[in-house]
């Protein structure tokens, strides 16, 4: 079966990232919630995406050059849809206390040159101290993957690399770019003993594309469009055995 990665959390119908979208994607019973980790000035943890804080808050500046305090004031709901206002940020704390405990987790950490070491830490620390490695990986550059797997060599890692620096990084889950992702693509990292989980498609048309591709999960917005087309699939299957 394909597994189903809210990306953002149910980000499509949702504030990306926030409470609501990662509470619709677990009511919806997703296989994977896909979240993005980046350091504040003061060395605080926040579920964020972009590099500043304009696109989805009514605040403006970086993120790594305000305090934790200041962007968790922020309003983060309602540039999305004002029925959202007032949502704030979520720490990474606040994010994973949220998580069931049998839900996979993509950690996308969103370290740069300047703060890698110390933010790589953070998190693969956190995920230790939770004991979420059976269920956690990290997701991200290179370069933070390697700090990830020098911190916690049995830690899972996640790129979009190529399938043969998949294998020199023993890196067991690649994320292409939908785009990129083709049905000799899945099979030449299959036969490499890596998982393939294409970023990222909302339209049923590309998520059928992909399915038909082979890959083991797909990462979307609109999480519960994959579900539903991944019953039908299943019930079309079953007619079909059943004839």
């Amino acid at each position: 079966m394909v597994a189903v990665t809210a990306h953002r959390g149910a980000s499509g119908d949702y504030p990306e990232n926030l409470r609501t979208a990662f509470q619709a994607a677990i009511d919806l019973a997703v296989d994977i919630i896909e979240f993005d980790v980046r350091l504040t000035r003061d060395g605080g943890l926040v579920v964020i995406h972009d590099e500043r804080v304009d696109r989805i808050s009514d605040g403006t500046g970086r993120v790594d050059e305000l305090d934790l305090a200041q962007i968790l004031e922020l309003d983060a709901g309602a540039p999305f849809d004002e029925r959202f206002a007032g949502e704030p940020f979520l720490t990474l704390d606040q994010t994973l206390d949220l998580m069931p405990a049998n839900m996979r987790l993509n950690v996308h950490v969103k370290a740069s040159d300047s703060d890698r070491e110390l933010l790589v830490r953070r998190v693969v620390d956190e995920l230790l101290r939770r004991e979420l490695l059976a269920t956690a990986f990290v997701t991200g550059a290179e370069a933070n993957l390697l700090v990830a797997r020098r911190i916690a060599p049995e830690i899972a890692i996640c790129s979009n690399l190529p399938v043969s620096r998949c294998v020199e990084i023993d890196c067991r889950i690649l994320q292409p770019a939908n785009g990129i992702t083709t049905a000799e693509l899945v099979e030449d990292a299959h036969a490499k003993g890596i998982q393939v989980h294409p970023f990222f498609a909302d339209d049923t048309t590309e998520m059928q594309r992909l399915i038909e591709c082979g890959v083991d999960g797909i990462l979307t917005n609109f999480p519960h469009r994959l579900q539903n087309l991944l019953g039908d699939s299943l019930t079309r299957r079953q007619r079909e055995d059943n004839q």
